[in-house]
């Protein structure tokens, strides 16, 4: 495989230095990726890097991870109108075992191409303040750092010197990475061009080394809204303690038509015949939605696993009806909160059913979910009522701990779509 070409195919190349690609063909490489560990966990976003960096591996190159343990202490001024908190040490170790097992999932650490992951708190901790100034310092002039798009975004509301220095850091892990790797080449977004090129001309100048780089675009989706993005404008995260595997799966599974042929090539490894294919299943039946369907399937299972895919697509089809009561027993307390996210519920005293309560005083004067115990008779008359997936005969019914999802929820449906939660507290 060639690394640029498979990225041409895929459009992840926005910008690259010239000689990239001819320096690629003639043998194997060392080549990088940096992410700061600002953050317990990597999001969907930084997931371009990293397909990346997986792309470059199954051509028969070595990735190498850098996690920025003495850039997280800085904080990168790209793509950013106000300058990051700065974290403490301990915090961002942390942070950083946890990326390392994200990271994990995509590259192999095994083989002639292992990847490898380094930090540049390692090389930097033995660097006095006056010996950077003095041997990385000089060789770029303020001129040059100033003309950087990463700079000239926040000049006129002020960038502090700390910020201002980030591009000499990542210029130096460039160079370091050079000498000691021998690593001729840096991945990144296109917000990252200015800092990347930084390096590329240090390597230039205090090295005399020929090295290269290449960023892929930043995504947008078709409706301008930025992604990475839940409708509700959080983060889409890798660790499913922060984004559930549910969650994570709905994402992707409700892309925009317009972006699924996009998100495809990017996000899997799926290969040119098989996309084709699924947008020409998708013509035929876009109510079938086999695109985005593929989309979630894939990345659901390489990020988490195919027990949290299968739960994921069990979890989707018990909120749209499908659903029984073992299935949602089956259901973690995470997963059964994400599923019915939203759904009005009420929070009653645990001890309100300790000996038993009728379903009648339970449904009304206890929870309000009917205004009055004859609507609420009439309801279970009619057969419209189910609790917990199953349909409600006896409106004598008594509900105990044993009705309990989790030990602690009962889901009630009213027709096909209504739902409500009672919550024991």
């Amino acid at each position: 495989m060639n690394f640029i070409e498979e990225l041409k195919w895929r459009g992840m190349i926005q910008d690259i230095t010239p000689g990239t690609e001819e320096r690629l063909e003639k043998n194997s490489c060392a080549g990088y990726a940096g992410f700061d560990p600002t953050g317990p966990s990597l999001h969907i976003g930084h997931m371009i890097p990293i397909m990346m960096l997986l792309h470059f591996q199954r051509c028969g190159h070595k990735p190498i991870v850098l996690v920025g343990g003495a850039t997280a202490m800085i904080g990168d001024p790209s793509g950013k109108s106000l300058e990051r908190n700065l974290l403490d040490a301990e915090t961002i170790a942390v942070n950083q075992e946890s990326i390392k097992r994200q990271l994990s999932k995509f590259l192999d650490f095994t083989g002639d191409s292992a990847a490898e992951i380094v930090n540049n708190y390692d090389w930097f901790k033995g660097i006095s303040f006056l010996d950077f100034l003095r041997d990385v310092g000089k060789h770029l002039t303020v001129n040059y750092m100033v003309s950087k798009d990463s700079v000239k975004n926040r000049w006129d509301n002020g960038i502090s010197f700390t910020e201002f220095s980030y591009q000499l850091l990542q210029g130096y892990d460039f160079y370091h990475l050079y000498t000691d790797k021998k690593c001729i080449l840096q991945m990144g977004g296109s917000d990252q061009w200015g800092n990347i090129t930084s390096g590329t001309e240090l390597v230039r100048r205090k090295a005399s080394g020929d090295v290269y780089a290449l960023t892929c675009p930043l995504l947008k989706r078709a409706d301008g809204k930025k992604f990475g993005k839940s409708e509700g404008g959080e983060s889409v995260w890798l660790d499913p303690n922060l984004t559930s595997p549910y969650k994570f799966y709905q994402y992707w599974l409700n892309t925009a038509d317009e972006d699924a042929p996009k998100l495809l090539r990017i996000f899997t490894l799926l290969s040119k015949d098989e996309i084709s294919a699924l947008e020409a299943q998708h013509a035929c039946a876009p109510h079938e939605r086999p695109m985005q369907k593929a989309l979630a399937k894939d990345i659901t299972i390489r990020v988490h696993s195919e027990a949290d895919f299968n739960a994921a697509v069990e979890a989707s089809g018990i909120l749209f009806g499908k659903g029984t009561t073992e299935s949602l027993r089956g259901l973690s307390e995470s997963d059964f909160l994400s599923v019915f996210e939203g759904v009005p519920n009420a929070e009653i005293a645990r001890d309100t059913i300790q000996n038993g309560i009728a379903l009648i005083d339970l449904i009304t004067e206890k929870s309000q979910m009917f205004p009055s115990k004859g609507e609420a008779r009439r309801m279970v008359a009619q057969g419209g009522l189910a609790m917990n997936k199953e349909k409600i005969t006896d409106p004598a019914l008594i509900i105990n701990q044993s009705h309990l999802l989790n030990n602690k929820y009962i889901l009630f449906q009213k027709g096909k779509k209504s739902y409500f939660i009672i919550v024991l507290v």
